[in-house]
């Protein structure tokens, strides 16, 4: 399932509060919905640029470059062992884009 079509960082994702795991800021999810970790202002600088960054994923998503499942990471059709990953890690590729484009 593709994600909503997300052309540009002004558009609109339910955004969701919840408790996420330590050291997770926020997730993108296939459904097209972004989670926010409850401990996180949405209207702060980290709560806009961790939103800002999901949106990236989210786009990567719709663009069919992203993708995952409970055991990979599939970017660009390339699958990535999740088993011990360091998910956010500035390194990988699906994550140089979306840390680039994070900032305000």
């Amino acid at each position: 399932m593709k994600p909503p079509s997300f052309h540009n960082e002004d558009q609109q994702a339910d955004v969701i509060k919840k408790d996420l795991a330590d050291g997770v800021i926020a997730e993108a999810n296939k459904d097209g919905s972004i989670y926010l970790d409850k401990s996180v202002d949405e209207d702060s600088k980290l709560g806009k640029e961790a939103i800002k960054h999901e949106k990236v994923h989210l786009d990567q998503m719709q663009r069919g470059d992203l993708s995952y499942d409970d055991s990979y990471v599939y970017w660009k059709g390339k699958r990535y062992s999740r088993a011990n990953m360091d998910e956010g890690n500035k390194n990988l590729p699906w994550e140089k884009e979306a840390y680039k484009k994070e900032k305000l």
